[in-house]
């Protein structure tokens, strides 16, 4: 497994794409996709030589990121990019991380199926089994 993206929770979407962009010289990577299962606007971001970035943004007060936005954000997850999902979510419940949100279709990968577990440290962690990125920019219409 390797480290597709880093998912940080902002306030507002657009703000945190400023930010990401003055700061760190980040650009984005796709249009703001709507997560409606996890009830959130997702955005990728990216640098050249640097890690992926997702920024999460709740879109009401249902969101399981809702009351992190309102304490300003930050870290909410590591994402891995695996060889085989469901293997995958084996193997780490066997080492004893737990399943949060069982394999479903993830708007911001095109569909793909998505997890997120928990482990320790306190880390949410997602896992993918695909490169697709939903509404990535430059991409010609099909």
């Amino acid at each position: 497994m390797v480290i597709d993206h880093i998912g940080i929770v902002v306030l507002r979407l657009e703000e945190g794409i400023e930010h990401w962009k003055t700061a760190f010289g980040y650009s984005p990577m796709t249009e703001a996709v709507v997560n409606t299962r996890q009830k959130v606007r997702v955005v990728f971001m990216k640098k050249t030589g640097s890690c992926t970035i997702k920024l999460v943004e709740p879109i009401d007060e249902s969101s399981p990121v809702y009351r992190l936005a309102q304490r300003g954000g930050g870290l909410h997850h590591l994402c891995f990019l695996c060889e085989d999902l469901d293997a995958e979510i084996g193997r780490a419940t066997r080492l004893g991380l737990r399943v949060l949100f069982e394999p479903q279709p993830g708007e911001a990968f095109e569909g793909e199926r998505i997890a997120f577990l928990f482990a320790k440290q306190g880390l949410n962690i997602e896992l993918i089994d695909t490169h697709k990125k939903a509404k990535l920019l430059g991409r010609p219409e099909p």
